[in-house]
């Protein structure tokens, strides 16, 4: 649909405060009447906006786990979804947007902990590896480390594989 594309497009460009609805529907070439017809706020056109589904994890032992996470990471590096970097960018500014990303940060932990062997404190786990890939994330694509935007994605994930094996695996 264009209106949401449009909308992915300027809210990971400006933000949920900086983007109108005019400046959506304008994009989209159509009626600022007609977005809020469909949408009813900018809020919900926000939320429909960066609706992410995450990819189940399918990892049948600790080795597998780390590659598919750290796989995942890899994609993330190379260039995330409009819709994701939209609620990045707003999670700061917006308390609705930090809401979006908590939930889905839930989710993903959630996600990870169900797939861990049986380990000791698998939610703390979970949730450290997420953060952490988050974190590798944010320093990549929003904030444009040169240490991360200069080497390949696979020698980040190398670097990381130790640590995150150690978080998903029994203590040693």
């Amino acid at each position: 649909m264009r209106i949401l594309d449009s909308a992915r497009e300027l809210f990971a460009e400006k933000g949920f405060e900086r983007t109108t609805i005019r400046a959506v529907a304008a994009a989209a070439s159509v009626d600022p009447a007609l977005v809020m017809q469909y949408f009813g706020s900018k809020r919900e056109l926000f939320s429909q906006a960066v609706r992410v589904v995450p990819a189940p994890l399918t990892a049948t032992d600790t080795d597998e786990l780390v590659d598919q996470l750290l796989a995942s990471l890899g994609l993330k590096l190379g260039g995330l979804p409009e819709g994701t970097q939209a609620m990045i960018r707003s999670m700061l500014t917006d308390q609705a947007a930090a809401d979006h990303v908590n939930a889905a940060l839930g989710r993903q932990i959630d996600s990870v902990g169900a797939a861990l062997p049986a380990v000791e404190d698998p939610e703390l786990r979970a949730a450290l590896v997420v953060t952490a890939l988050l974190g590798v994330t944010i320093g990549h694509q929003f904030l444009g480390l040169a240490a991360l935007r200069e080497v390949p994605a696979d020698h980040i994930a190398a670097l990381l594989r130790p640590a995150i094996k150690a978080l998903v695996g029994p203590l040693a």
